[in-house]
Formats: structure tokens, C-alpha cells, sequence
């Protein structure tokens, strides 16, 4: 017999590049301190830790307000946290959180949202919250909290799309997201498009190109072979690929410097350096050199 509850899978983004830098051991002890810290946050929130996997940690709520509540405060708690640390330990949280029927055994859980809460976790960029529609429903606002509706998003393992909303926790967030009641009713008629798009369409300067799902793997660089060049000494060979993965366009970084991505409507950048993120909706991805340098190379980008 299923159990309705909401389940909330946190992983630390970047896990793999502190055991590259530190080593095993240094690297096993900053991730299990970082994973118990926030297993015991869940808890003093009330929460019920199921289980460690690894750099992840999965929690169950029993009602979703708590939930949601719980996982605004950690990344808020938890953005302090990382301020203290060495650049050398920077592992942000991202967080997935579904609504749904799991099943109990042995004190461990099963299920779809078990799955759609590790795959929104996944997809999710570093600081970010991803929770499906049934978790927001019914949702009492919070203060500086607003969710932004990302659409029905395709999830590996899964016949039917998840409608998802990111949400926006950032205290000083100035934004003109919607807040969950009016959206809700509306999605359930819409018919399936996935959110994260078809196509994309990569501008920079002059230069602009659209490629659909099915061209992709293309590469990004200033090396003449590449699929989208930019010619900049800044930007290496092959600077970056994306890819189309599982109904989402997934921007890998292959450089050496670095490449940072800036959503609309976002108040963080991200930055990856042998990293990965999905791309949605549409933004910014600066190369080799961040948005802070006014002459950095940088390709606005619209997923459609």
C-alpha cells in the first residue's frame, strides 16, 4: 500500500571535482560533514531522513508546506555555510522535491517520486530548488518565496512529463515570478510540450544559430571545426558542448577557465568548470572569463 507523503532528495553539486582536488580521504570528510549537516537540518525541521547516498541526502515530509519551509531555510543556512569554507570545498545544494505515493519498506522508501525527486535534483543548477506541481498546491506563500513555472519537463523512467516549478528562495530576489495558486489549474489542460524545449537558438555578436534536439551534441569554441565558434583568446579549442539528454538541453563545460551561466530573472550566476547544467527558458553563458569582466565573450541563449 502507496504512502502519500513528499519526498525531498538534496545533492551537493561539484562533489567530483573535490575528490579530483583533494583526494579521497580529505574529500570523503568534507563530503560527509556537508551531508550530515544537512540531514540534520531536515530533521530539526522535521523532517525524516530516510538515508545518505553518498554526496546526496533523501528526506521525507509529511506535509508539503513543511517541506517547502524546510528546504528555503537550508539553502539559505546553508549559502552562510559555504561562505566559510575554502574555495576548495565549495559543494552548493541543489534540491529536487516531489509530491506522491511511495512505498515503505524496512524503513527505506520506493517509488515514482523517489525517482522524480533524485531526477529534479539532478537537473536542478547549483542553489536551486525543483518541485513538481503537487508540492506547491495548496502552499501558503512564504516571505522573499516566489515559484517559477519551468512547464512540463521529460523525466527519464517516466511516460508522462512532470510540471515543475523552481523555486525562488533568494531573500533579496526582485522578481515578477507568480506565486503557486493561479498557475496550477491552468497546466493540467495545456498539452505536452516539453518545457525545456525543442530548440535552441546561441546568438553572439552577429552570429546566430538555432539547433534542433536531434543535431545535438555541438560544440563551442573558437576552433574553426566546432559547431558555434567564438573567436576569443579566452575561450579555448573546444570550449564547451551541449547536449540533448533526456528531454533536457544539458551545457557541459570542457575548458580550462571555466564558463558562467546567468538565467533571466536570476539573481546568482553559475559557474561551471568541468561541470554541467540544464539549460532553460533563456539567458547568458559568459566563456572562459565571468559576467563580471564587461569584455567577456558571451552567447545569449533562448530555449524554445
Amino acid at each position: 500500500m502507496g504512502v502519500h507523503t513528499t519526498v525531498v532528495f538534496a545533492d551537493l553539486f561539484g562533489s567530483t571535482g573535490v575528490f579530483e582536488t583533494l583526494g579521497n580521504a580529505k574529500a570523503t570528510d568534507a563530503v560527509t560533514q556537508a551531508t550530515n549537516w544537512v540531514a540534520e537540518k531536515f530533521a530539526a525541521k522535521g523532517g525524516k531522513v530516510v538515508k545518505l547516498l553518498g554526496d546526496g541526502v533523501l528526506a521525507t515530509f509529511k506535509k508539503s508546506p513543511d517541506a517547502i519551509a524546510a528546504v528555503v531555510e537550508i539553502q539559505r543556512s546553508y549559502q552562510h555555510r559555504l561562505a566559510s569554507l575554502s574555495p576548495q570545498l565549495y559543494m552548493p545544494l541543489r534540491i529536487g522535491v516531489v509530491r506522491g505515493s511511495v512505498v515503505v519498506v524496512d524503513d527505506d522508501c520506493y517509488g515514482d517520486a523517489v525517482n522524480t525527486a533524485s531526477r529534479l535534483s539532478e537537473l536542478a543548477g547549483p542553489h536551486q530548488i525543483w518541485v513538481n506541481d503537487k508540492t506547491i498546491e495548496n502552499s501558503p506563500k512564504l516571505n522573499d518565496v516566489h515559484f517559477r513555472f519551468l512547464g512540463p519537463i521529460a523525466i527519464r523512467g517516466r511516460t508522462e512529463p512532470c510540471n515543475v516549478y523552481q523555486i525562488e528562495w533568494q531573500e533579496d530576489q526582485n522578481s515578477e515570478y507568480f506565486t503557486v495558486q493561479a498557475p496550477v489549474n491552468v497546466i493540467s489542460t495545456t498539452p505536452f510540450v516539453d518545457a525545456l524545449g525543442g530548440q535552441i537558438e546561441l546568438t553572439h555578436h552577429e552570429s546566430q544559430q538555432t539547433f534542433q534536439a536531434f543535431e545535438l551534441p555541438i560544440h563551442i569554441g573558437r576552433f574553426r571545426k566546432v559547431d558555434f565558434i567564438v573567436n576569443d583568446p579566452r575561450v579555448s579549442r573546444t570550449h564547451a558542448k551541449i547536449e540533448w539528454r533526456n528531454g533536457s538541453f544539458m551545457l557541459v563545460d570542457e575548458s580550462s577557465y571555466g564558463s558562467w551561466v546567468r538565467f533571466a530573472g536570476s539573481g546568482t550566476d553559475l559557474m561551471l568548470r568541468r561541470d554541467e547544467c540544464v539549460l532553460h527558458g533563456h539567458g547568458q553563458i559568459a566563456l572562459g572569463t565571468s559576467f563580471i569582466d564587461p569584455s567577456a565573450p558571451v552567447i545569449s541563449f533562448v530555449v524554445r
